[in-house]
């Protein structure tokens, strides 16, 4: 029998630290995600409120330290891009909190029950399988995903091209629950803090971690070889336009002389991008109120495509008595119309519509497959699949972002562009526009918070038109975690059962 210390803590006492605990991976995940980007702590900021939601919490109150975690966590990221929105989504961190605390109630006892056997996997497809549910709402989408910290470290995240930001979600739980299986064991190598408390399996946790080891291993020379793949596609100069204040925003407050003088502006930034070689220019989402293949009077884009010699992406809204048609167009260098995206992913919470989506059109140019996407669609990892699927190499994201998420929904992109080695070019309205390339890359940014123009341009590969094994599969590592999460909701019955079968014939041959 080992050893250990009895560790006697008052009630009160064991919340107290156990808050603390979980307080700290709160604000770890914060700091872990932009704009603070410490990014290593995502892989290990999660183990203080593992350490408090299984050790030091009074067992009835264990899920309020995931409660507390979550909550920190999502307000600290969340809480200052949806404050300004004024909506009902500056609600969501405490929401969440709240389901997690009633979800997770019985979770301590079934791992004491099971012996800890499944605390990493089951931790693991939860979190996925969370992940994965988000892209079913559409007020949620990709917001808050574990990869995001990992936006710049393009050595390591080539794998989403294959499992999906997800996937890479998976590994970052694998390895924050191995480890918080390590320091578990080691505390109950030296403390109990309750004599009918299951303790930690040391030779399981080492398993574990030298499982995950292996796994972020392996992961790791995979992605720095497809990161030092020969690029074999043609590059070509883009550009994306960005005003110094929203032309949309502006014309709803009634500013009209303003507004022409905004699009009169951006006129003059596409002369320029163009005199700089660009051969694609993007403009930002609801950069007219109207429909320019109806209406020309005030701008004539197939005139100015023709005198630039480029092809103009072009986002614009149109007030129906029964919505929006938010849309954009590609103008080609002869001053024909290409086509019309309708918004695949309206912004609901803040009412929003999109009367003409659904359709997904890919151009079939002399530079490459063009495809468009409207910000929003960002935050969901199908609508680019969509469009690569079709042989898009190249796809134009008109956005009409707010600032306080100028810091933040660029590094989505990143994502979006290396789960299909697609190129990308986001045009804003205002604060965050960037050009990037089929690896990752950001080959130029503009990030304002408090607002700002600007005229990005730059050499861009274009992606090779076949897109990747996340393009042919779609979210399937997501599939994996949703199964798994429903498998332990409902059969975590049948496995304490199972566990305490084995247990008694443990006994018996003892």
């Amino acid at each position: 029998m080992k050893n250990v210390n009895s560790v006697k803590l008052t009630t009160p006492l064991r919340i107290f630290i156990g808050l603390v605990l979980s307080i700290l991976s709160g604000l770890a995940f914060v700091l872990a995600f932009p704009p603070y980007e410490i990014w290593p702590l995502i892989f290990f900021g999660w183990i203080p409120l593992q350490v408090a939601q299984f050790r030091i919490m009074p067992k009835r109150l264990s899920s309020l330290a995931s409660a507390v975690a979550i909550f920190v966590w999502l307000q600290g990221y969340l809480g200052p891009v949806f404050a300004p929105t004024g909506s009902f989504m500056v609600w969501l961190p405490l929401a969440v909190g709240i389901l997690s605390f009633l979800t997770e109630s019985s979770l301590r006892k079934f791992h004491n029950n099971t012996g800890f056997r499944w605390f990493v996997p089951s931790g693991i497809v939860s979190w996925a399988g969370s992940e994965m549910i988000r892209l079913f709402i559409p007020i949620a989408g990709t917001w808050a995903f574990a990869a995001y910290p990992l936006y710049r470290q393009l050595w390591l995240i080539q794998p989403v091209s294959i499992f999906g930001i997800i996937g890479l979600g998976m590994l970052i739980m694998l390895i924050n629950l191995s480890l918080a299986m390590l320091v578990i064991a080691l505390l109950d190598k030296k403390w109990s803090f309750s004599i009918d408390e299951v303790s930690m399996s040391f030779p399981l946790a080492k398993r574990w971690v030298l499982s995950a080891a292996a796994i972020f291993s392996v992961w790791i020379a995979v992605s720095l070889v497809q990161y030092n793949l020969p690029n074999t596609t043609s590059t070509i100069k883009v550009a994306a336009i960005q005003p110094a204040v929203s032309p949309i925003i502006t014309a709803n407050q009634s500013l009209v002389e303003k507004a022409a003088s905004i699009r009169s502006r951006m006129v003059e930034q596409t002369q320029s991008a163009a005199n700089d070689g660009a051969k694609v220019i993007v403009w930002p989402e609801g950069a007219l109120l109207w429909d320019p293949q109806v209406d020309s009077s005030q701008i004539d884009f197939a005139m100015l495509a023709q005198e630039t010699n480029t092809y103009l992406a072009i986002g614009y809204v149109v007030i129906m008595d029964n919505g929006f048609r938010n849309e954009a167009t590609v103008i080609d260098p002869q001053g024909n119309f290409l086509g019309v995206f309708g918004k695949d992913h309206p912004v609901t919470f803040g009412g929003e519509t999109s009367l003409s989506r659904g359709t997904y059109p890919v151009y079939d140019t002399t530079i490459g497959k063009l495809a468009t996407i409207i910000c929003y669609d960002l935050d969901y990892t199908d609508t680019t699949r969509k469009m690569v699927r079709q042989g898009a190499q190249l796809i134009a994201v008109p956005s009409n972002d707010w600032g306080s998420i100028a810091d933040k929904h660029y590094s989505h992109v990143v994502f979006r562009a290396i789960e299909n080695r697609v190129a990308m070019i986001k045009a804003d309205g205002g604060y965050n526009s960037a050009i990037i390339d089929p690896f990752g890359h950001i080959l130029a940014l503009s990030s304002f918070p408090e607002g700002g123009e600007a005229t990005l341009v730059a050499e861009v590969q274009l992606g090779n038109g076949l897109g990747t094994l996340n393009s042919r599969l779609g979210d399937w590592t997501g599939w994996i975690g949703l199964a798994g999460m429903i498998f332990f909701t409902f059969g975590s019955g049948w496995l304490e059962k199972k566990a305490r079968k084995l247990q008694k014939m443990d006994n018996v041959e003892k």
